[in-house]
């Protein structure tokens, strides 16, 4: 009982790592507890689908791209001053094929290659303490209160050259303050967090690109069938990260909101799988685009 208790909770923090990036996210059980010492092999496909929006100076109109990536992550469960909390690695790969006008002609163009890699830091600091996979028997959820950091390396493929890229040419930091709160079979969450960007001096060529902060406000109401299978309900607010170039502002504030959908089920001591859908409810700036995910995990360690 106690390690099926413990791989549906572990399957909710760690699945939850393989997800899209900056104010978009929507991370359902990111500060659940798990026993201390598991660890986690994730592997993911995303398909994320819609419209772009565009630098102005750039000469091109009704830009759309359609992106399949691959992920693969790991993560593990530890103890941080008697709580828990995870570290975790992610590795996207996979292409991206957009399409728009330059001065009424149509163009296409296809790119491959790494994506940007994550590493994210999630500490639960109250209400998660630091367990065996035994003592999680007489565990129950009530209140969870955690932080996170999320950040991510300019290291996936970029060309200076190119409008269309797979890496972004810059740092971004997000930190996250996290609530959990647990009722019956019921799990309701709140988190906000605030994604900050280092410049990009290589942006077309030698000019440089800068984008303000963006926040970020998600919220979950996740309902837990039985001790191997939950699904959630998903929403997010973002606004902010009004871009400039070369000094001059750009009238892209984004102020969106976003819904969406997941399901998670543990196939068995080891095994798990996640699906995953979110949309966009209101566009005033930015990206209007569907995303569309499966995910599956493997776990190992701490007596499992």
């Amino acid at each position: 009982m106690a390690a099926k208790h413990a791989a549906a909770l572990a399957l909710s923090c760690a699945l939850s790592f393989l997800a899209p990036a900056h104010g978009q996210q929507m991370e359902p059980r990111s500060y659940a507890n798990a026993p201390i010492g598991l660890n986690f092999l994730v592997a993911g496909y995303v398909h994320q689908e819609g419209d772009v929006l565009l630098d102005p100076s750039v000469p091109v109109t009704d830009l759309s791209a359609k992106v399949d990536l691959g992920v693969l992550g790991y993560v593990r469960v530890v103890d941080f001053w008697g709580q828990s909390g995870t570290i975790g690695l992610a590795l996207p790969y996979g292409s991206i094929t957009a399409s728009g006008k330059i001065q009424e002609q149509s163009a296409r163009v296809t790119r491959s290659g790494f994506g940007d890699p994550a590493l994210k830091v999630a500490v639960n600091l109250y209400g998660a303490p630091s367990m065996s996979l035994a003592e999680f028997r007489d565990y129950r959820q009530d209140t969870i209160v955690g932080v996170s950091f999320l950040v991510t390396a300019p290291w996936g493929r970029y060309d200076p050259t190119k409008l269309v890229n797979l890496g972004t040419n810059r740092w971004s930091f997000k930190p996250e303050l996290g609530v959990s709160k647990g009722f019956g079979n019921w799990v309701l969450e709140g988190a906000a967090g605030v994604t900050f960007f280092t410049s990009n001096d290589q942006y077309i060529g030698a000019n440089t690109r800068e984008q303000a902060p963006l926040y970020a406000v998600q919220g979950h109401a996740i309902y837990n069938f039985n001790e191997r299978t939950w699904a959630s309900l998903d929403a997010t607010f973002y606004a902010g990260g009004r871009s400039s170039l070369n000094g001059v502002e750009n009238d892209d504030r984004q102020q969106n909101s976003r819904w969406g959908g997941t399901f998670a089920r543990s196939l068995d001591l080891r095994n798990s799988i996640k699906l995953y859908y979110s949309n966009g409810a209101t566009v005033r700036a930015g990206s209007n685009f569907s995303i569309a995910g499966v995910a599956w995990q493997y776990r190992w360690g701490a007596g499992l």
